[in-house]
């Protein structure tokens, strides 16, 4: 592809898989660029009534997030991420459920068409644009007030989002206190087979001792001849 250039890229609507929800159901469209702090204002806004207030504002700087028309407080709210925008989708839910108790959830999973449009450098050369189709994984997320149908796949119940980072966190405890156990015994080892090892403390010379020649040993009953 070294002699083509990306000219355009252009994505494929892709339908929310939620069509029979209300007309005026607000949907926060994650893109890679949005703060979670303004999708979380806006979208608060919507839930609650203490931050009702602040949906202007939100609208104005996160201009990727849709509203209807109804200004009363909805039931019901739909988040969405395509891409690299996924998983700070799911960091939207997962806080937007800390913050609304007793809120049912719908996960549904697509893909969406991008199609990238490559040009040739040289047209003169002969070579044609070329048109690569990719299929991009976008996750849809709904969250509710009322009761939803619990036998559709990807239903979570309200609270069940305790009891997984209850159980993250008891998995995480459980391995630092294995680390530092194993830490403890291989430092113990460690000590032990280093006992008795290296040379013995230096016996240090008296101040009248040092600068001496040591005397040349003589024969028994000495004396020249």
């Amino acid at each position: 592809m070294e002699n083509y250039r990306k000219a355009r890229t252009v994505e494929q609507p892709c339908l929310s898989p939620f069509q029979d929800l209300p007309s005026d159901t607000p949907e926060v469209w994650v893109k890679d660029g949005s703060k979670i702090r303004n999708l979380m204002r806006f979208a608060l806004s919507r839930m609650e009534e203490k931050g009702a207030s602040a949906e202007h504002t939100a609208t104005q700087e996160d201009s990727e997030t849709t509203t209807g028309s109804g200004e009363k407080l909805s039931r019901q709210i739909v988040f969405t991420g395509v891409g690299q925008s996924v998983a700070k989708a799911i960091t939207c839910v997962e806080i937007m459920k800390r913050r609304v108790h007793g809120l049912h959830q719908h996960t549904k999973l697509a893909y969406r068409t991008v199609q990238e449009v490559w040009e040739p450098l040289e047209p003169e050369a002969g070579l044609e644009s070329l048109t690569v189709s990719r299929n991009v994984p976008s996750v849809w997320v709904l969250l509710s007030k009322d009761s939803l149908d619990r036998n559709q796949p990807g239903y979570q119940a309200p609270g069940s989002f305790d009891a997984l980072w209850a159980q993250a966190l008891k998995e995480e405890a459980a391995g630092q206190k294995h680390g530092q156990r194993r830490k403890r015994e291989n430092t113990g080892v460690g000590r032990g087979e280093g006992a008795g090892r290296g040379k013995g403390p230096r016996q240090s010379r008296g101040p009248g001792q040092r600068g001496k020649a040591r005397k040349p040993l003589g024969r028994a009953g000495g004396g020249q001849n």
